[in-house]
């Protein structure tokens, strides 16, 4: 049966090398060893230094493993909110960090807008007595990307505020200075092209500082997932918990490769391929861009409107060997949205624009 290629949101096509890193993972039986031996501890230093120059991290930050950017929505709120949060909401996955903060009954707030579209911007709208602001850089089930100069004008605005970030289908496409922000995150069956169960928490010094405050205020912070425990163990090269050591491993070694082949080449990418894909579905007769304000469109998820069921858009290229997403939520069914993450070559994306077109 021929291999097929997944264009998926996520979980997506697995990043070219993984192949030939779980051959040498058996070898090395990464799956066997404990995981805070020596071996394992190597892994995850060499996991977040190889993070840190890839993605110009600042030194004094933090990073940490958990089980996925979901629980880190959760380690968020218990960590770095006392009271008052503000969401922007544009999507799937931007809302529900908002509807997390609602359910943990904390005062959130939030700028919503119609899917496809970004909400307001103005600083103005954002109380200042407002601890954590949070957005997601590239909303995945709308294609929506949050403009990087608007983050850094929100930070300007209200600087006593920390920032998530939401990375999850961004990072390391999209490039931004992480000294402007206190929060990041996501998980690794995106852009980085492995399999699932690894979430990635960024986080800066002032971040750790609120989570010190919180607790001496007599706040619980959690248990044992708390955010100076999991940093008081990253700093020895370990996890809270048994984690995914073969995903830490995998991830080294992915990271490893796209330094080697270097950000500038794979944004430079990265743009050839969006454009590929956003030319094709504003010329196609059966589709429609459905993020309208060019300047808004993710570089790394295309979402576009189908005429017409998308079923058989989604199965025709399927017949191909070509898997693409279906539309999220109330969307599925209406929409198809096309991954183009690192992993996925020119040559993929030109070969899947090909069979549209032929459609």
């Amino acid at each position: 049966m021929p291999k097929k290629i997944f264009f998926t949101p996520g979980p997506s096509a697995l990043y070219f090398t993984v192949e030939e890193h779980l051959k040498s993972a058996i070898k090395e039986q990464v799956m066997e060893i404990n995981h805070r031996s020596a071996q394992a501890e190597n892994y995850f230093r060499t996991t977040v230094e190889n993070l840190k120059s890839l993605m110009n991290i600042p030194q004094d930050y933090q990073i940490v493993f958990l089980s996925s950017a979901t629980e880190i929505w959760e380690r968020q709120l218990q960590n770095l909110l006392i009271e008052k949060s503000f969401h922007y909401c544009y999507g799937a996955f931007s809302n529900r960090f908002y509807d997390f903060a609602s359910d943990w009954q904390y005062k959130p707030e939030k700028a919503e807008s119609d899917f496809g579209k970004l909400p307001s911007t103005d600083p103005a709208l954002i109380p200042e007595d407002t601890e954590l602001i949070t957005m997601a850089l590239n909303e995945t089930s709308t294609g929506v990307s949050f403009p990087v100069q608007e983050i850094y004008e929100i930070r300007k605005a209200r600087p006593e505020a920390l920032i998530a970030v939401d990375g999850v289908s961004a990072f390391p496409v999209i490039d931004i200075d992480f000294s402007q922000i206190d929060s990041a995150y996501f998980s690794v069956q995106k852009c980085f092209g492995l399999p699932a169960g690894l979430g990635v928490w960024i986080v800066s010094p002032r971040a750790m500082a609120k989570a010190e405050e919180k607790l001496s205020k007599g706040y619980s912070i959690g248990s044992y997932q708390t955010l100076p425990n999991l940093i008081k163990n990253a700093i020895k090269g370990q996890t809270t918990f048994t984690a995914n050591v073969l995903n830490i491993y995998l991830l080294s070694k992915v990271t490893a490769d796209m330094l080697e082949k270097g950000m500038d080449v794979i944004r430079r990418e990265s743009k050839y391929k969006s454009a590929l894909l956003y030319h094709t579905i504003e010329q196609h007769p059966l589709l429609t861009p459905f993020v309208e304000e060019a300047s808004l469109r993710s570089e790394t998820v295309a979402v576009a409107n189908t005429q017409g069921s998308s079923a058989g858009i989604i199965d025709a290229l399927k017949s191909k060997g070509l898997v693409i997403g279906n539309g999220y939520g109330a969307y599925k069914g209406k929409q198809i949205r096309i991954a183009s993450f690192p992993t996925h070559s020119k040559e993929q994306i030109e070969l899947l624009v090909d069979q549209l077109n032929a459609l």
